[in-house]
């Protein structure tokens, strides 16, 4: 079975060349990088929006690059029931471009905020978290200034299981010292109803290397592995 990914480069992403790295050397998956003027969906059985500023974060996080030729390809990838995934600043393109709920506002402490956090899975049935247990905690890093994740439709959110990811401590618990940056429930990452797409603020492309992990955890490799297996199954 011949999987093929697309990660999109917008001017100002820093993080797509680790996502292709991962998705390549380590999960061995053929992943292409593609200037986002460029990126033509037919090719590819899902699409990965990286983390970084593209365009420079300019007017507020990820509304320029809501606006690219490439979102409206990933529109149709959207339709057609293939993953479209997005990580940091690609999470707050999702949001922007109303593929994803909610908005992804500063940081409650006016600071950047990069570290290693936990995070709980709270939905596993999703196309980046098949291959996760409920209730599992990974140890994944942060690195954002606008990450406070915030809607007005929570209880919407609740009942059609639209909540992927809450910020908690080693142990699970959902505590406000385990919140980074204020975000409503701890809420770090969401999914559309038909759980083919996937935002969340934490990077699994840092996580997936022990040699770059302080615990020697490689937790982001799942989030990744829980791509493909959703792709394998859609095509079979």
């Amino acid at each position: 079975m011949n999987i093929k990914i697309a990660v999109i480069q917008f001017p100002g992403a820093n993080c797509d060349l680790d996502a292709i790295h991962v998705l390549n050397n380590v999960i061995n998956v053929k992943t292409d990088l593609v200037w986002h003027n460029h990126f033509k969906e037919e090719k590819y059985d899902g699409v990965i929006l990286p983390g970084g500023f593209a365009f420079g974060d300019y007017l507020r996080a990820g509304i320029i690059a809501a606006h690219s030729p490439a979102i409206e390809e990933a529109r149709i990838m959207l339709k057609d029931g293939r993953p479209v995934v997005g990580i940091c600043n690609g999470f707050q393109v999702l949001t922007e471009a109303q593929f994803l709920p909610g908005a992804l506002l500063q940081n409650d402490s006016l600071k950047f905020a990069c570290k290693w956090v936990n995070l709980k899975v709270e939905n596993n049935n999703t196309a980046c978290t098949n291959k996760m247990n409920l209730g599992d905690v990974l140890a994944i890093p942060i690195a954002h200034g606008e990450g406070r994740y915030y809607t007005d439709k929570l209880k919407e959110l609740e009942e059609n299981n639209q909540i992927v990811f809450k910020y908690s401590t080693e142990e699970g618990e959902l505590t406000e010292e385990a919140n980074p940056n204020g975000s409503l429930e701890n809420i770090a990452g969401v999914c559309n109803l038909e759980q083919n797409c996937v935002g969340l603020m934490p990077h699994p492309e840092r996580a997936s290397e022990e040699i770059i992990s302080p615990k020697g955890t490689i937790h982001g490799q799942i989030f990744f592995k829980s791509m493909i297996e959703f792709i394998k199954r859609r095509l079979a």
